[in-house]
Parts: C-alpha cells; sequence; structure tokens
C-alpha cells in the first residue's frame, strides 16, 4: 500500500495529510474493511474506483468522488454501514471519516492532486 497526501491544485494547501492508495484489485476492494475508523487528516484514496460500498464496515464515511482530472465530482456525506454510493462521473474516490469532507474544506468542483510520500 502506497503513503502520499492530497493537496489542492489551485492553492497548493494541503487537504488530506496521509493518504493511503492500495495496490491491486483485492486490496482496493477491501478498502476499510476490518480496520479501525480513520482518524482526522487520513484516508484512502481508491483508484480506479467510481462507487464502494459499506457492506460490514462498523462506520459512517465521507465518500469523495474523483473524475479523471481529479475534480470532485459528487460528495456523500455520513454514508453509514451497508449502503451503496457511486457516481458515474467518477474514476476515484476517496474514503474519509465521517465529517472529515467539510472539515477539509471540500465542495464540488475543487481538483486536488496526490503526491506520493517517502514515507
Amino acid at each position: 500500500m502506497r503513503m502520499g497526501a492530497l493537496h489542492d491544485r489551485r492553492d497548493g494547501r494541503c487537504v488530506v495529510a496521509r493518504v493511503w492508495k492500495p495496490a491491486g484489485a483485492w486490496a482496493r476492494m477491501r478498502g476499510l474493511l476490518g480496520r479501525p475508523p480513520l482518524g482526522a487528516g487520513e484516508g484512502m484514496l481508491l483508484e480506479p474506483c467510481g462507487a464502494v460500498h459499506t457492506f460490514g464496515m462498523r462506520y459512517a464515511l465521507d465518500l469523495v468522488f474523483l473524475d479523471r482530472g481529479g475534480r470532485v465530482a459528487k460528495l456523500a456525506r455520513g454514508v453509514g454501514p451497508w449502503r451503496v454510493a457511486g457516481s458515474g462521473s467518477a474514476h476515484a474516490t476517496l474514503e474519509l471519516a465521517d465529517g472529515a469532507a467539510a472539515a477539509c474544506g471540500l465542495k464540488v468542483g475543487d481538483v486536488i492532486d496526490w503526491r506520493e510520500s517517502d514515507r
């Protein structure tokens, strides 16, 4: 699993400081299943991924759907366990803790970039 951060393309500010990006289809399918809840400033970026489910999850998530250019196409806030959410225009999905999308200031139309870290 790779580690990095997401930055606002417009002003360069760090939007989410610790972002895990699973490598491979199996790791993407597992996602956060069986993992502890994300903390402040943490997320998981699933790419490619236009829809996610929260089957088996024990906590709610904010989901940020990104198009191929990194533009926020849709936000789904507070998606509880046993739900499905997606976006037809999404190429990637950012999973955040419930309430984190608002705390990060993310909104539809924002453009964010993944930057891999050296660890």
